[in-house]
């Protein structure tokens, strides 16, 4: 069964046995965003078709806020697009977007632990996040250590949601936060890198 097979969040929790929550763990942490980045963004919402699909959601929205937060945490991180994800037949696809570990192989090696899961929908997030979470389990049994946050987010490119998976509990972030409020969202997205790049740290030195 593909992560798409899966189509609300409570068929998920039921088959893999993971505890549903809700609370705002995410925190502000301020992001510097490039002139540039506002300038580009501002013209393609106002003069480019943006929306049309979930490709053109990822390619035009969010990408391109991931990709900018990335830049700063690249040395050990790579951000990967449409990559294979398996764990088993019933665990299995492509994630809109992995955040993995920089492998010491080389930057073409995708290498664990993955850390964030993004999934991009045109406005369905009931089905999107029933997607992440299967991704995020798959993610957690590759890693074979429950003790690794790890993150998901879904997206139809104006509405940002989060979530964490820690162990068997997953919680989803109550507050969403949208790209209009552009510095907000950045912060929180920073916010999740942080939080991958103090695990990766910590794993490092055990």
């Amino acid at each position: 069964m593909a992560f798409s097979s899966f189509k609300t969040i409570g068929e998920v929790l039921k088959e893999f046995q993971v505890t549903y929550t809700e609370a705002n763990f995410v925190s502000e942490i301020a992001f510097t965003i490039p002139d540039y980045f506002r300038e580009d963004l501002e013209l393609m919402m106002r003069d480019a078709v943006i929306n049309n699909s979930e490709f053109a959601i990822c390619e035009n929205l969010i990408y391109s806020v991931i990709k900018e937060v990335w830049k700063t945490y690249r040395s050990k991180f790579i951000l990967w697009g449409h990559q294979s994800l398996n764990y088993n037949r019933d665990l299995s696809g492509y994630p809109e977007y992995i955040l993995a570990q920089r492998s010491p192989l080389g930057k073409v090696v995708f290498d664990k632990p993955y850390f964030i899961l993004v999934a991009a929908k045109q406005d369905d997030f009931v089905t999107g996040w029933a997607q992440c979470l299967a991704e995020m389990i798959a993610s957690q049994k590759l890693h074979e250590k429950d003790e690794i946050v790890i993150f998901g987010i879904v997206s139809n490119g104006d509405v940002w949601q989060f979530g964490k998976l820690e162990a068997n509990k997953f919680t989803k972030n109550i507050i969403f936060y949208t790209i209009y409020e552009l510095d907000k969202l950045f912060a929180i997205v920073n916010f999740v890198f942080q939080q991958c790049e103090s695990q990766l740290n910590n794993l490092v030195a055990a």
